[in-house]
């Protein structure tokens, strides 16, 4: 089956454990089949795998995630990145058009969308791939996963179908109610909508040729500025009249905040943490080398990360984005492609970064105008390249880099590397990447 999984958001609602560049899909709260810790988009990855080890997926995001998605999907996954951020319906169409032409994905062929970041069992993808042999059957253009309701809930639409069947026909949809028109849409045998669907991939190209005059995937993805901000269900369900749902009565769980979270991680603390007895209903989840100590905490979740702490109210944890929004500050993790990065350091004119490189990873060749830079192994082998010279270095080699010099560092084996940025402008824009002979 062909997947499209949508990869998008900010990193606000699970702060501090996720930032700008972090988003809540990359942060690793769940236990894997071999008991280490995974995130939501591995585990997502795992499971269509696990349902369908063939099936072809893509994962729709933007330029910020890239690295963090290599970082923990490796370097075959496929990827359709937005060059701009432009709702549901521009990077779907993007996506489809990305499986046409890159991809070579047949305009006859199904072509299933999921947002990456659900808490469901396998059965989820199973139903999911059913969604593709419906698509695949012709009976609609354009066919939904529906979600058994739990309770009359004020966060999702409604999908109301003409009968009581496994697949109907769609009678109508609801927007996000109050609890007793939810209450009511239920007793109707309304279902939650969770923006899961399945088409013929020609059925969306029409739809983005009729929208945008572009000819093929690099014409759009130049062009995709110039396409409007609108979502998939106002740009396409609304306005489709051979349309059908499929119920799904699994596990579903949006796990959008902490919340939601702590329901279904696997283990009340994560790290360096240390419960009392008298603590209750209580989940702690610690990034940092040092220790945390929770003393007759109820219903709470604490998160400690380089980028802050949470101390919170479950139940008010779920209102904290204006807030985070205040604290604002840079990012001081995040994931690339090659490893990763945090800052452990900063004053007016220096930034101090603990670089951890992967085995058999480099950086890309880059150089910076305005900052010196020296790098001190502290674990591990490699080879710097400095301005086409190269040579190895092992734990305890310090590297000089002046200003304007291009360089870069391939790991033999894991690295570890103090790098201190020297300089009176020290910004992420101040980088010149080149190409390496």
């Amino acid at each position: 089956m062909n997947i499209i999984l949508l990869s998008g958001g900010s990193g606000k609602r699970l702060w501090p454990l996720s930032n700008d560049i972090r988003s809540k899909q990359f942060t690793k709260l769940f236990k894997g089949e071999n008991g280490e810790h995974e995130s939501m988009v591995q585990r997502v990855y795992r499971q269509i795998k696990t349902v369908d080890a063939d099936a072809k997926v893509t994962i729709a995001t933007s330029k910020t995630q890239v690295s963090a998605i290599r970082n923990q999907l490796g370097d075959d996954v496929s990827i359709c990145v937005e060059p701009f951020r432009r709702d549901t319906f521009p990077a779907i169409a993007l996506a489809a058009v990305y499986l046409q032409d890159v991809q070579g994905v047949g305009l006859d062929e199904s072509v299933a969308v999921c947002p990456v970041d659900p808490f469901v069992e396998n059965t989820y993808y199973d139903a999911v791939k059913q969604l593709g042999e419906l698509a695949d059957a012709g009976t609609a253009n354009l066919t939904l996963m529906g979600i058994e309701p739990t309770y009359p809930s004020e966060k999702y639409g409604y999908i109301i179908p003409e009968t009581a069947d496994n697949v109907s026909k769609v009678k109508e949809f609801k927007e996000k109610p109050d609890e007793e028109k939810a209450k009511d849409y239920i007793s109707k045998g309304a279902l939650w909508n969770a923006g899961v669907f399945a088409f013929k991939l020609g059925y969306l190209v029409d739809i983005a040729h009729k929208m945008i005059d572009f000819d093929g995937y690099q014409d759009l993805f130049e062009k995709y500025d110039t396409m409007t901000k609108i979502s998939f269900d106002y740009a396409v369900v609304e306005k489709e009249s051979s349309i059908q749902v499929m119920r799904y009565a699994g596990d579903w769980k949006d796990v959008g905040t902490w919340n939601m979270m702590t329901e279904v991680m696997s283990e009340n603390t994560i790290g360096k943490v240390k419960l009392d007895d008298t603590c209750e209903n209580t989940h702690v989840i610690n990034e940092l080398d040092l220790h945390v100590l929770c003393m007759g905490c109820k219903d709470m979740v604490i998160a400690v990360s380089n980028d802050g702490i949470l101390v919170a109210d479950k139940e008010q944890s779920s209102y904290m984005k204006p807030y985070v929004e205040e604290i604002g500050g840079i990012v001081k993790f995040a994931e690339k492609s090659w490893g990763s990065y945090t800052v452990i350091d900063v004053q007016p004119e220096s930034y101090t970064i603990k670089v951890n490189l992967k085995p058999g990873h480099q950086m890309k060749y880059h150089s910076h105008q305005y900052r010196d830079e020296v790098w001190t192994i502290v674990a591990g082998r490699g080879r710097v390249v400095i301005d086409g010279a190269s040579r190895r270095v092992k734990a305890g080699d310090v590297v000089t880099l002046p200003a304007e010099s291009k360089h870069t560092i391939i790991a033999e084996t894991e690295l570890h590397i103090i790098e201190v940025q020297l300089g009176q402008d020290i910004t992420v824009e101040d980088k010149v990447v080149y190409s390496m002979e």
